[in-house]
């Protein structure tokens, strides 16, 4: 069976932990020390890392982790991070653990973005998406433009809806908060931000959601609904507008939320 865990970092990362069979895949990992920690816990040997992007806290350990594990490949987008041994593009396929990843370029947060898409995990398909898509939000747009987060989320979008979508930082709540204000009377999103609240009350993670929930929850997905462009549009003074318009003027709500 593969199991997914997450390894919590700084203070609010989720460093992936991909295992099978004593075996592990790290995604992500801008702390080596709790990732040690966790593979000397759970009896593990790494056998390969994989990035999603180059901003310090997904790749700051990885360099540590060699030392321990000199021999591992480490997959990534191209960047300047010079650890990365192997660069992917969009529709590459790596196999590990014997699992087959699909590579989706993912642009916006940063240029270099990509996603791992693995269709046939045993619960079902996931994808580690970084720092692009959030549970109930997406990221802020450091290098991309509006409209290359909105394709990207598009691929996303596009992806079986019982998708598990293991994103790499607990910003549920404050994004549902956010959300309840873009779309006060969704019924489901009123559901998802009380069972959030309470799950962090106990110090549970709200990550991985599923796609399906995301479609009718998060406002960065709803572009396309009216009751979001509606909103949108009363925020930002718009007389006209298209799905651009309304994604581009929702995220720079969110920056000032």
């Amino acid at each position: 069976m593969l199991s997914i865990s997450p390894i919590s970092a700084f203070s609010d990362n989720y460093i992936w932990c991909v295992a099978r069979h004593g075996e592990a895949i790290i995604v992500d990992p801008g702390d080596a020390t709790p990732v040690l920690q966790h593979l000397k816990e759970m009896g593990l040997t790494l056998s390969a890392i994989i990035i999603t992007h180059h901003h310090y806290d997904h790749v700051n350990g990885i360099e540590l982790l060699l030392e321990h594990y000199p021999n591992i490949p480490v997959y990534g987008p191209e960047n300047q991070c010079a650890s990365i041994g192997y660069r992917l593009k969009h529709d590459d396929c790596i196999t590990l653990l014997n699992q087959t990843f699909k590579i989706l370029a993912v642009p916006g947060h940063t240029l270099d973005h990509i996603a791992y898409y693995l269709e046939n995990a045993d619960s079902g398909p996931a994808l580690f998406c970084g720092d692009t898509l959030f549970a109930g939000g997406c990221g802020r747009l450091f290098e991309g433009t509006p409209e290359q987060m909105l394709t990207s989320l598009g691929l996303i979008q596009a992806l079986p809806a019982n998708t598990a979508i293991y994103c790499a930082h607990e910003y549920t709540v404050n994004n549902l908060r956010f959300a309840r204000e873009v779309e006060p009377d969704n019924s489901e999103l009123l559901v998802r931000f009380e069972n959030a609240q309470a799950m962090r009350t106990d110090n549970i993670p709200t990550v991985p959601s599923k796609l399906a929930l995301e479609l009718l929850t998060n406002p960065f997905l709803r572009t396309d609904n009216s009751a979001v462009q509606e909103r949108v549009a009363t925020y930002a003074e718009l007389k006209y507008w298209n799905q651009n318009d309304i994604f581009a003027n929702l995220r720079a709500w969110k920056d000032d939320f």
